[in-house]
């Protein structure tokens, strides 16, 4: 009699894999004091013959909060900040309101949605999932790659990265003067 009915798929290990990367970061920060909260994103790393390519999942982040750089010849780093936001909407829809003041001083007008930031606001959350703060991943790549051709989109939450590889020259030969 088998253990499993069905071989488990990788869809069925994804929470450990989560778990253990949290334990991760979590143990490489231990030591560190620091007020502000940071999270990492999640990239896919694929790899063609003439390129890499990552595919991150960056939602609710503007591409001017996010920097992409080299940090030597074969290491790339793509940071960012992101802050919480809600989408408040007034329930009181009354068309002849004036603009009220929010609690945290944010102007909210009534029957309209706004945008509020959480710095300030007096809420008691129940859970919080949301990943906030600061960010940080490095990808090192194993063979050379052509810095001044990499191309970065942004669409709908995900970050894609094309870094190409440099082309390989044939064999020279050198002549002898």
């Amino acid at each position: 009699m088998s253990l499993f009915r069905t071989m488990p798929s990788a869809g069925d290990f994804a929470p450990l894999f989560r778990l253990l990367d949290d334990y991760d970061v979590h143990r490489s920060n231990r030591g560190q004091v620091s007020s502000l909260r940071s999270f990492t994103p999640r990239f896919d790393v694929r790899e063609s013959d003439d390129a890499y390519h990552l595919d991150g999942e960056l939602p609710g982040i503007s591409q001017e909060n996010i920097d992409i750089e080299f940090s030597d010849r074969h290491t790339l780093v793509i940071s960012g900040r992101t802050e919480r936001e809600f989408h408040n909407t007034n329930i009181n829809d009354t068309p002849h309101s004036q603009d009220a003041q929010g609690e945290n001083g944010d102007v909210v007008k009534a029957g309209e949605q706004s945008v509020t930031k959480s710095e300030n606001n007096k809420h008691r959350y129940w859970v919080s999932e949301r990943s906030v703060g600061e960010f940080h991943r490095t990808f090192s790549f194993p063979d050379k790659v052509d810095q001044d051709k990499v191309k970065a989109s942004l669409k709908n939450g995900i970050l894609s990265v094309l870094v190409p590889k440099v082309t390989a020259s044939g064999p020279k030969k050198i002549t002898i003067e």
